[in-house]
């Protein structure tokens, strides 16, 4: 078995963030293991993300480009995968631990009797095995996770690794056919419902959250405009969510979205393990809550006690006159 595989997730002809993470990390995993780093290019009309892929540093290109790929569906590009990886024996699968990358992992591995391990936020190789480091228990300890013999799997949770940088490189794709025609795929996508505006919650380098001490719906104006000055995505905590104050989409912690912003401000958040376990993560931790003894602040590098709707007002104001906005 040889070569180190990352599958590049991909729409509108653009690579994800999640999967320039991957290719960054990936090309120092086959540089440790001296293998090649092969990109997995899966679509329709990809040819410019085939492109892109050998510009962040991969050696080679697998690409499929094919209408029945794109939109994805794990169920075209599933078996594709698995056959491929039967066919040509990769020594290690990398993919971001987005929605559809976690699908694809499961089902090559499930397909495969393949090992696992998902969510890893450090790689390092020893001794030709690629060991990856999770945190487990909501997050409060970490673990070393590896798979024993076989194809090695493993998924990457966002933001935990640099993306990578263009690096000029050039080659010419390896295109090969979809291995499931469209009347075989059970799963049909009718159209799609896009969001406008906002910031991505997975993949904000800044996010504002606000918790039960907004007092209701109004309260999240304020954090909402401190998000927006800072360029930022608004969260929220199950409190608030579960209160009806703020949608679903908004909420970070175990039952919600697990996030890793280089900062994360909590505004009248007590910080509940449900919540810690999906933000601790943060790089810089910002609490900023009336009560003193908050559980927020054991683990927020910068504390804050006051009232948020003095505090975060004053801070927007700042921000604004620094930012220049």
């Amino acid at each position: 078995m040889s070569g180190v595989w990352v599958w590049i997730e991909n729409s509108n002809g653009a690579v994800a963030a999640i999967s320039r993470e991957a290719i960054g990390v990936a090309r120092t995993v086959a540089n440790e293991l001296s293998e090649e780093l092969v990109g997995l290019v899966f679509g329709h009309q990809v040819s410019d993300v085939a492109d892109a892929a050998f510009d962040l540093g991969v050696d080679s290109v697998i690409g499929c480009d094919d209408p029945t790929l794109a939109p994805f569906r794990v169920q075209a590009v599933g078996p594709l995968l698995a056959q491929l990886v039967q066919e040509r024996e990769p020594s290690v699968l990398l993919l971001g631990d987005s929605t559809r990358g976690n699908d694809l992992a499961a089902w090559v591995a499930a397909e495969l009797d393949a090992g696992l391990v998902t969510d890893a936020i450090e790689l390092k190789v020893e001794d030709g095995t690629l060991k990856a480091t999770r945190a487990v228990y909501a997050n409060k300890l970490l673990s070393t996770a590896f798979v024993t013999q076989g194809l090695q799997i493993v998924t990457l949770r966002s933001r935990a690794f640099p993306q990578a940088e263009p690096t000029g490189g050039s080659g010419s794709a390896e295109w090969v056919d979809a291995v499931v025609a469209e009347d075989e795929i059970p799963a049909k996508v009718t159209g799609f419902a896009a969001k406008e505006g906002g910031v991505s919650l997975t993949d904000a380098s800044i996010i504002v959250s606000g918790g039960r001490g907004v007092g209701g719906p109004e309260g999240f104006a304020p954090v909402r405009e401190l998000a927006e000055v800072l360029g930022g995505a608004l969260g929220a905590s199950r409190a608030a969510v579960d209160a009806g104050w703020i949608p679903y989409e908004h909420q970070v912690g175990q039952t919600g979205k697990t996030v890793s912003p280089d900062l994360y401000i909590a505004c009248g958040i007590s910080g509940a393990i449900q919540h810690q376990a999906g933000m601790r993560g943060s790089k810089i931790i910002v609490a900023i809550n009336k009560d003193p003894d908050a559980p927020i602040f054991s683990m927020a590098r910068y504390g804050i006690v006051g009232d948020l709707f003095q505090v975060v007002p004053a801070l927007t104001a700042e921000f604004k006159a620094r930012l220049g906005k």
